[in-house]
């Protein structure tokens, strides 16, 4: 496809191509997406990293140079490229450390934030008019403000945002809009005291400041009653909601009620953890279905109950742009195409505590062999909580850092059994390992939905795999 290709762009689109894993939603797939005339949407997580890393490898194509030629900080783009690329690569993943986004973040973390978000969002959207999202999780909060404020830097058009109740981003957007501080409650552990972090554009970027336009902003959520606690008051209202099942990718949130178990150790959600869509329809918001819904007649479904498109993710997964590592989604489609693909949702391997998704491929951290040879390590913390100690200062725990550092932090030794690093495994998934100074590689831990129907369906007809744009002409052939 010619890459001055210009889609009129549209305000509600039908598919929403979901945010998947660190990279696995990359720029590569937003734009195919975005190109086709649909919402392409990139991960907002740990873009820090991601950037840093490729910039390590030695940026193969040139494509962050050429996002960070239109930075609008020459100076601040500057320092991260200083700092992090080496011409020709690097050590094969003896990747430097990067400074965390805690609640009272370096400048050259926030640097770093602002620049990977600005640059993944920018090529997402080179070379086209169509829409590009960002999609956040609540959990996340100290990288929020960096983050939203470089893909605004960056025009996004949307931004999505789950795992939690975001009702302070409707009026960040608008402040960050008006160039204006923004601010945000950080949940912190034992606090004595309200925590909040800010980020003023105008301070950080100065006379090169450019206005920004405000993005759309959707809230997922898995049940109605919280999109009706959403629209309580003007402040925290979103513009749309993503309502999603809990055989969707990545995290979903816990059954209601006293959680049981299946015979494999999977929650077993009942009629509670289903949205009441005609409640849905009746708040006037619009909203996109999600989970089990990759399909045409899904799609078709999803209209005809009131919605206004789906989100979809792990038929995207499956696609040539995706950005999990070639040889694993070779590994992913042999086994969807013999029969043999599995995907455990396991309340355990996530640090948030949310049940998390895990695809069963050998030589990943589904493996338990795989697993155990893993020595617990948490270097990267985005997951990690922030705890107000006895003498008032902060520290940072994590389930998945060794137990005896998270038991002295305060936290309990049971909480940190069966727990995944999935920093690090998501990342290893789109080639952006670690290598330890011991020798040991990060192993990947590859994210999918529980329903597989799409993608073995698109398999048949695709045996060697499919593009984000045969996806897309696929989940509309049922519509007119």
């Amino acid at each position: 496809m010619d890459e001055t290709v210009r889609i009129p762009a549209v305000t509600r689109p039908v598919i929403i191509q979901g945010g998947m894993g660190i990279g696995v939603s990359g720029w590569r797939l937003a734009r195919e997406v975005a190109r086709c005339g649909q919402l392409g949407v990139v991960s907002g997580t740990a873009l820090d990293s991601v950037v840093a890393r490729r910039l390590q490898d030695g940026d193969e194509g040139g494509d962050i140079r050429r996002a960070l030629a239109h930075f609008p900080s020459p100076a601040m783009a500057s320092r991260v490229l200083d700092r992090y690329f080496r011409d020709g690569g690097g050590d094969g993943g003896l990747y430097r450390p990067q400074p965390p986004l805690g609640v009272h973040p370096t400048p050259a973390a926030i640097d770093l934030a602002v620049v990977g978000s600005f640059a993944e969002v920018w090529l997402a959207k080179e070379g086209h008019q169509g829409l590009v999202g960002i999609n956040l999780l609540e959990k996340i909060q100290t990288a929020t403000l960096s983050v939203l404020l470089g893909a605004m830097l960056a025009g996004v058009d949307y931004v999505l945002m789950g795992a939690g109740i975001p009702r302070e981003i409707p009026q960040l957007l608008n402040d960050f809009a008006a160039g204006r501080p923004g601010q945000l409650s950080i949940d912190v552990v034992d606090a004595t005291h309200p925590y909040t972090v800010s980020l003023n554009p105008a301070e950080l970027l100065g006379d090169e400041l450019p206005v920004l336009h405000r993005p759309q902003f959707l809230a997922i959520v898995s049940l109605h009653v919280l999109a009706a606690f959403l629209t309580r008051n003007d402040q925290i209202t979103p513009d749309g909601f993503v309502v999603e099942g809990p055989l969707a990718g990545g995290h979903s949130a816990p059954p209601r009620g006293k959680m049981t178990r299946d015979d494999e150790g999977q929650p077993i959600y009942g009629a509670k953890d289903q949205a009441d869509l005609a409640a849905m329809v009746a708040i006037g918001l619009p909203f996109w279905l999600a989970g089990a819904y990759g399909t045409p007649e899904r799609v078709a479904s999803a209209l005809a109950a009131g919605a206004v498109g789906v989100q979809v993710g792990t038929l995207f997964a499956f696609s040539d742009e995706s950005g999990i590592r070639p040889d694993l989604r070779l590994a992913l489609l042999q086994s969807l195409t013999d029969g043999t693909l599995t995907v455990h949702n396991d309340p355990r391997a996530s640090p948030t505590s949310f049940p998390f998704k895990i695809a069963n491929i050998e030589g990943t951290l589904s493996d338990p062999a795989t697993y155990a040879a893993r020595e617990r390590l948490c270097d990267l913390g985005f997951l990690r909580t922030p705890v107000e100690r006895e003498d008032g200062r902060l520290t940072y725990r994590c389930p998945s850092e060794p137990a005896h550092m998270y038991v002295k932090k305060g936290g309990a030794a049971a909480d940190t059994e069966g727990r995944m690093c999935l920093c690090n495994a998501l990342l290893a998934d789109i080639g952006l390992g670690k290598m330890r100074k011991n020798g040991y590689l990060e192993q990947p831990a590859i994210t999918l939905g529980q329903d597989l129907s799409g993608p073995e369906r698109l398999a048949e007809t695709h045996p060697e795999g499919w593009t984000a744009a045969e996806a897309v002409g696929w989940l509309t052939s049922c519509l007119p």
